[in-house]
């Protein structure tokens, strides 16, 4: 990389700038000034990452292996199950990845550049490192730059460092500056901040990805860690694989010890495989969560990616950039004061007059005082004028009053105290000794001490015809302090309330002091507590940072490196961890959180590194959609629950009922046409409501709830498929096809059924299922009764049924729903805090 000094300029670069032929040499050296698109989407990938579901591979293999064994009808309901939900995922990515592609910046990424002697607009990307460039209000810097003049020049850094104040900039004089690096270094400037007031010229240092900003967005090019959904996922996967594999290997090896016919065995066992496997999983879970997604849309949240959704509803820790998403981001006069602190409207008058009469381009600070005073910025009554320089850091004005010229002097309070001799008490001024100062400066430290960016003024009575220059800055009367904030967003101590109410902590990470940090919490009400700076935290091994990060609500002073050790800290220690963030600062720890969370009005690598997107600068909204996290997380629950507990059931059923019965439990056909008419009863799942108790604690998954349930819920499915076999053999006197045709309608009744009482862990007959649900399941258990009759019959291998066998049926599926129900209760307690 070719990085110009600031005190030895190549010899075409000033004064001139560089020269076209020594901008395209450098610009084929270093490359173009652009940064890496850690969000750059392709269908290839998209589709690759749908496809690569643990559970979408075992369908797969699952199908693959059917259509070999000649089972085409059920090898095709495997392969549009899975085409169906990787297809809605896909729809669902393009459409959000689109609709942020619309959200950038719709500045022109351009820069102000001296080449070849004249000043003209060029392309950032074109921007190398040598050039100089000009800077003035308005400006997106457009590279890493040292500066060479400037003039009242503030640059707001708040996207790179989280500093909600502007940060004042200074030209270096002779060698580059030995203060503090990066973005704290007072004579350079850096990509992806912008000018809000002032002028400047500067010379390019770094672009591309060797800037500040450029090394933050390649790191976000690596794999995010795995997310609690990819890992529940996994998990999940694993115990089904397990669980197939086992009770395969177990038909087959009963079955040829049994010398029954080794073809016949295998498709049973395959039959048997595919019915525990949950080949609907993958369409309830996106058709859930693709309607969450739209729910979202409509309270204006972008889903970049739907299991985001469910992350969402498993988060237990929110952790928070400040400025910007607590934050309105914009400085707004908090009060102000006489030089002891009793309010005054004098002092804002003062200072009014002072912005609306001076020069140049006003500050935040400036536009904030006339917002306050309601003043509309006028020349009139105007003599003179001292600008604002950084050493003495203050400005002067000089106005014409019925009581003579008067002076009026706005700056930093220690630059005003060192001027004033007397200062304000109510309408007169006191001598400023030795006591009164030290109750003044009490003063200034007690406001600086509760976060707020302070400003003194001062004035005094000038001589008609004096000049007025820096040496009238003496003498001067104290009039007091102006105290500004970046206050909190209107909503957010009604948001933090309800989501510390919904079992969701919040943590505060900060590139601001820790004085700002602790102001702006007790604003929005939360108890910072001990807050902990960058220093503590560096200072720390990961373990030990882990148990600090449980305990400690308020970080500041971190940086971005920082905050992701943070984040990683909490997730090691078993947290489900969101981040909120619309910086450049915050783009590492957006990518490393299970849920990365930003706004419409972020940087673009912000938006890209993000999960969700708030287009409206609400936190309700983000409440709101934990909420639907957890009622996504809810109805898929519902899913694996049923389904592996009642598939489980089944398959113990078949695999036990082969060691005794002279001929297969149940036809392969006939397995996977119970599990087909099964799975279809729940595709409305998405569509039921959620206890009102699930939805208000954090949902995780916890495969151990799950096998716990699969081997409690299961056995008991079993229980009645053995009474079933004992009912139809020694009552009915049942053969072959009647015994297939009455199992294929208890077993398909009692799992359907059995739904309505596990799709709520509080009483069923007070929670109603959603109307879709209801009437699918009804329908599935009376389309399986009458199948009997209908010309499939013959071909599936099923006879009519005596109409007693009817009645036990009914009676069995009712004390089988009481028994789920007595045991359900015993395992709610976990089911609700661990699932």
């Amino acid at each position: 990389m070719v990085v110009a000094d600031a005190t030895e300029p190549p010899p075409d670069s000033a004064p001139t700038g560089l020269s076209s032929a020594e901008a395209a040499r450098r610009l084929a050296e270093v490359g173009p000034n652009q940064t890496a698109d850690a969000g750059r989407w392709s269908m290839l990938s998209e589709a690759g990452a749908a496809l690569g579901n643990p559970l979408v591979l075992i369908l797969l293999v699952a199908g693959i292996v059917s259509g070999l064994l000649g089972e085409l009808l059920n090898a095709a309901i495997i392969v549009v199950m899975v085409l169906l939900s990787a297809a809605v995922n896909f729809a669902q990515s393009y459409r959000s990845q689109r609709a942020v592609r619309r959200l950038r910046d719709s500045v022109a990424p351009t820069a102000t550049v001296l080449r070849d002697g004249t000043w003209g607009e060029l392309p950032r990307r074109l921007v190398v490192p040598g050039d100089l460039i000009r800077l003035s209000a308005g400006d997106l810097v457009p590279a890493d730059a040292r500066l060479l003049e400037a003039r009242d020049l503030h640059v707001q850094q708040a996207a790179l460092t989280g500093e909600s104040f502007p940060a004042e900039k200074e030209a270096g004089r002779g060698h580059p500056s030995s203060g503090p690096a990066g973005p704290e270094a007072p004579d350079k400037v850096f990509l992806g901040t912008s000018v809000v007031s002032g002028t400047g010229t500067a010379r390019v240092e770094a672009t591309g990805l060797h800037t500040a900003f450029g090394e933050i967005a390649a790191r976000l090019i690596s794999r995010p860690p795995e997310t609690e959904f990819e890992r529940g996922l996994r998990r999940f996967g694993a115990l089904i694989m397990r669980t197939v594999v086992f009770l395969v290997l177990f038909i087959l090896v009963v079955s040829l010890a049994l010398h029954r016919p080794a073809l016949e065995s295998l498709l049973f066992a395959v039959a048997l495989a595919v019915g525990l496997t949950p080949e609907f999983l993958p369409m309830i879970t996106t058709v859930t969560l693709a309607q969450g997604a739209v729910r979202m849309a409509r309270k204006k949240v972008i889903v970049k990616r739907l299991p985001a959704i469910q992350n969402l509803g498993s988060i237990d820790v929110l952790c928070s950039d400040k400025t910007g998403t607590l934050t309105l981001g914009e400085l707004v006069l908090d009060r102000a004061v006489d030089a002891f602190g009793k309010e005054s409207d004098e002092v804002l008058r003062l200072a009014a007059r002072n912005s609306a009469l001076e020069t140049g381009i006003r500050s935040p600070l400036d536009a904030a005082i006339l917002v306050a005073a309601k003043a509309q910025p006028s020349a009139e009554g105007k003599l003179d004028e001292v600008p604002f320089d950084f050493e003495r850091r203050r400005l002067s004005i000089l106005v014409d009053e019925p009581g003579g010229p008067l002076l009026i002097t706005k700056g930093s309070p220690e630059g005003v105290f060192q001027i004033s001799t007397s200062a304000r008490r109510g309408g007169d001024p006191v001598t400023l000794d030795e006591a009164a100062r030290a109750r003044s400066q009490e003063l200034y430290r007690g406001l600086s001490a509760e976060g707020l960016r302070v400003l003194a003024v001062a004035t005094r009575r000038l001589s008609r015809g004096e000049p007025c220059g820096v040496q009238s800055e003496r003498g001067m009367t104290l009039e007091g302090f102006l105290a500004f904030v970046d206050p909190p967003l209107p909503d957010v101590g009604r948001t933090l309330t309800a989501l510390h109410h919904d079992g969701v902590t919040v943590k505060i990470l900060s590139g601001d002091n820790e004085l700002v940090v602790r102001h702006i919490c007790s604003r929005v009400g939360l108890d910072a507590g001990e807050v902990m700076v960058g220093e503590e935290v560096e200072r720390l091994g990961d373990t030990a940072l882990g148990q600090v990060a449980e305990r400690t609500t308020v970080f500041a002073r971190v940086s971005p490196a920082q905050k992701n050790r943070l984040i990683q800290a909490l997730r090691r220690r078993g947290h489900v961890v969101g981040y909120l963030g619309d910086g450049i600062n915050d783009a590492p720890s957006l990518h490393t959180a299970d849920v990365g969370i930003s706004v419409a009005s972020a940087v673009d690598v912000a938006r890209d590194a993000a999960d969700i997107i708030l287009l409206q600068r609400s936190l309700a909204v983000l409440h709101q959609g934990i909420v639907a996290g957890r009622h996504a997380f809810g109805n898929v629950m519902k899913y694996l629950l049923m389904g592996t507990s009642s598939n489980f059931g089944n398959m113990l059923s078949m695999a036990a009922a082969s060691l005794f019965l002279p001929f297969l439990p149940m036809l392969p056909t006939q397995i996977l046409l119970n599990n087909f008419l099964y799975d279809l009863a729940q595709v409305t799942i998405p569509t039921d409501h959620v206890d009102r108790a699930y939805v208000h604690r954090p949902q995780r998954w916890d495969i151990r709830v799950i096998r716990n349930f699969m081997l409690g819920i299961g056995p008991i499915s079993s229980l009645y498929d053995f009474l079933t076999f004992w009912v139809l053999l020694h009552v009915f006197r049942a053969g072959q096809e009647l015994f297939h045709t009455g199992w294929f309608i208890e077993s398909l009744a009692t799992q359907v059924l059995v739904l309505f009482v596990i799709r709520t862990v509080g009483n069923p007959l007070r929670s109603r299922p959603s109307a879709p649900l209801a009437a699918t399941c009804i329908a599935v258990v009376v389309l399986g009764a009458l199948l009997p009759w209908t010309p499939l019959a013959g071909p599936l291998g099923f006879v009519r049924p005596p109409g007693a066998f009817f009645l036990f049926v009914g009676l069995a599926t009712a004390t089988y729903l009481v028994l789920v129900e007595v045991l359900k209760r015993r395992l709610v307690g976990r089911l609700v805090s661990a699932v």
